[in-house]
């Protein structure tokens, strides 16, 4: 375990609570930040509270309505349709949000002395998201840190696996089923394994069917 603190962009999904229980097996002090950026769903702001209440981890909900004005999407408005299409970005791509929640969850982590920054962003099996890309953190990782004059660490322990490996890191930290069974990824809304019909529950659940056949495969060996 390292001595140090760590923040957690937290939003109570599949892969935020991943990289929580990632983070408090490194870390000595563990605290999640949160974004209310007028998300469709009020629930995964109740999903990370309740998370974070139960593990015991310091959790901060910070007011981001501004992104809503700004970049109107499928994530925020009820009148957007979730859908994507070949060679576009999907509707529910949200301009600049990594961005900006990386630089706020910078200056809580300077403010509570912590250098690493964890953050579930993935390029393996993802929807084209160019925030997500581990060229755009690195290079975050430098103008922050020459931004605030502060050594900042961005972590993303997700970025090179796909969903099946990334219930399988949940697995080997103890935390499937809760994982399975607490989290919100849902773009309709419902926690644990959702409606099965929007494109998050349908990456979510293609990506534990093929876990799963591994790990029933490993087991009959």
């Amino acid at each position: 375990m390292i001595n140090q603190k760590a923040i957690v962009v937290f939003s109570g999904g599949q892969d935020s609570t991943t990289c929580l229980f990632w983070a408090m097996k490194r870390f000595e002090e563990v605290i999640a930040v949160t974004f209310d950026y007028g998300q469709r769903h009020n629930l995964e702001l109740q999903c990370a509270k309740e998370i974070a209440q139960e593990l015991n981890i310091e959790h901060h909900i910070l007011d981001m309505s501004l992104l809503n004005q700004l970049a109107p999407n499928a994530l925020t408005r009820t009148d957007i349709e979730i859908k994507e299409s070949d060679g576009e970005l999907p509707s529910t791509f949200v301009d600049g949000r990594n961005h900006l929640f990386l630089s706020f969850a910078a200056v809580l982590a300077k403010q509570k002395g912590a250098k690493h920054i964890i953050t579930g962003v993935c390029e393996t099996d993802f929807s084209g998201y160019p925030d997500c890309r581990d060229v755009f953190v690195k290079s975050l990782n430098v103008t922050l840190n020459l931004a605030m004059d502060y050594q900042f660490v961005l972590d993303t322990p997700l970025m090179w696996l796909d969903k099946a490996e990334t219930w399988e890191l949940a697995d080997e930290l103890g935390a499937f089923d809760y994982i399975r069974e607490k989290t919100l990824t849902c773009y309709n809304g419902i926690k644990g394994d959702g409606c099965g019909e929007c494109p998050a529950c349908k990456l979510r659940a293609r990506g534990l069917e093929q876990y799963l056949e591994k790990r029933q495969g490993g087991d009959a060996r």
